[in-house]
């Protein structure tokens, strides 16, 4: 294939023969010049066979970070190789720059650096390597098909974990958590609590917590420390249905959610209890199940990543099914979903008793301060700003019409924006178990 740099060598050269006596003649000789010169540019080009392809680089970041994938280039025949390296990876990759020009020797290699940086979470794959070899005098160049270009691109994907602005707020959370584990040892028994040690009483023990059969064991007081439960069972359900794609405040919903999920599976990680994660809407779109208590939170963050709003209804059926058959011991079920009226009605509230009869439910949904903004009418308004805070305001109504429903049926309501709802999830869970009712 011809090059634009042949296209301006005829440029130049096709006016000069107008001037001699046959110049039609002659305008076809530089043309058919022009063409051998280009087709023994094109035989002097490298063979594309030589050229091996290596990846090298970062397989996983968060969303939001940058990542850095090497592909490294070597001329393996004994011929110069000057390429035109097109790196393509999928739109939402961000990667970038794409094209690179090396000109390598023979046993010569080459690293070429792409930066990515991802605007979706989930798996980012590298696409298709396309080479060109171009001839000594940059006239024409070699291509093979894309489908040869495809098999011989070394594979490569990008895991995009979720975006976790939250955990900004985790050591803050983990030294509540670490002092309510202190109260409630220096308190003693009660509620939500359980046998921690014995340890040799000192002034100021309640005497209640004397044991005496370790007291006559050991030949001096010893007392009974408790700590609060661990190893309680606590369900994290993402609902990606239809509703789960809306962006409030520039955030999908889907993506507060898994925020605060993350920040949720943490904290309770870190106090011992059993945490597991169930995605649906008119499907189950990832389960996760905590497999034993030395789990760390990898496959969590990993079956969250892969995520995506689906434009169906969810169907809360799927909920309550796998709830109901994971035995009778009372867990803690945080669902992440909207708090609109329709999906509640329909879905949610038919289901919500069955459900709390068994587990301490809690149902967490994001508001949009854009709606609290226009509820409130400015100081000059017009009787299109009246409209508009009555409509905004009839929409806060419903949304605590179904808290109180919801609240009625046995469930906790959590409505925030999406900047606070982790946080207000968070504190839920450490009240929960603060007060021992978890």
């Amino acid at each position: 294939m011809i090059t634009r740099r042949f296209a301006v060598l005829l440029l130049f050269g096709i006016p000069l023969p107008v001037l001699l006596p046959s110049p039609w003649l002659a305008v076809l000789g530089v043309v058919l010049g022009g063409g051998v010169i280009a087709a023994v540019d094109a035989m002097m080009a490298g063979a594309l066979t030589a050229a091996t392809l290596h990846r090298d680089g970062d397989r996983t970041i968060w969303l939001g970070d940058r990542a850095t994938v090497t592909l490294t280039v070597v001329n393996d025949g004994d011929r110069e190789l000057r390429l035109a390296v097109r790196d393509s990876w999928v739109p939402s990759a961000g990667a970038g720059p794409l094209r690179h020009r090396v000109t390598l020797g023979p046993g010569e290699k080459r690293s070429l650096e792409t930066t990515l940086f991802p605007v979706r979470h989930g798996n980012r794959p590298a696409v298709r390597v396309t080479l060109r070899s171009y001839g000594p005098f940059g006239l024409a160049y070699r291509q093979r098909s894309r489908g040869w270009n495809t098999s011989r691109t070394p594979a490569w994907n990008l895991r995009v974990l979720p975006h976790f602005p939250s955990r900004r707020i985790l050591p803050e959370k983990l030294s509540r958590m670490r002092v309510i584990d202190g109260s409630q040892v220096t308190r003693g028994r009660g509620q939500g609590t359980e046998f921690d040690a014995l340890r040799s009483y000192v002034l100021g023990d309640d005497v209640r917590s004397i044991d005496w059969r370790g007291t006559a064991r050991a030949g001096h007081v010893v007392v009974r420390t408790w700590r609060p439960e661990r190893d309680r069972r606590v369900y994290c359900v993402l609902d990606t249905g239809r509703t789960s794609a809306v962006r409030v405040a520039g955030v999908p919903r889907l993506d507060a959610a898994i925020d605060a999920a993350l920040l949720l599976s943490v904290l309770a990680t870190r106090a011992e209890d059993r945490v597991d994660l169930l995605a649906l809407d008119a499907e189950v779109r990832a389960r996760v199940d905590h497999g034993g208590q030395n789990q760390k939170l990898t496959r969590l963050i990993d079956g969250m990543a892969s995520l995506e709003p689906a434009l169906v209804e969810t169907d809360y059926t799927l909920l309550a099914t796998e709830l109901l058959r994971r035995g009778r011991k009372k867990s803690l079920v945080v669902i992440f979903t909207a708090l609109d009226v329709a999906p509640m009605i329909a879905g949610l509230l038919p289901l919500l008793p069955k459900i709390a009869a068994r587990h301490h439910v809690i149902v967490a949904g994001t508001r949009d301060p854009e709606v609290t903004r226009l509820a409130e009418l400015p100081a000059q308004f017009r009787a299109a700003d009246v409209h508009t805070a009555a409509a905004a305001q009839r929409t806060f109504a419903e949304r605590e019409r179904v808290a109180k429903v919801l609240g009625r049926f046995g469930a906790t309501v959590v409505d925030a924006e999406p900047g606070e709802l982790a946080s207000r999830v968070a504190d839920l869970y450490l009240l929960l178990k603060a007060t021992g009712r978890l």
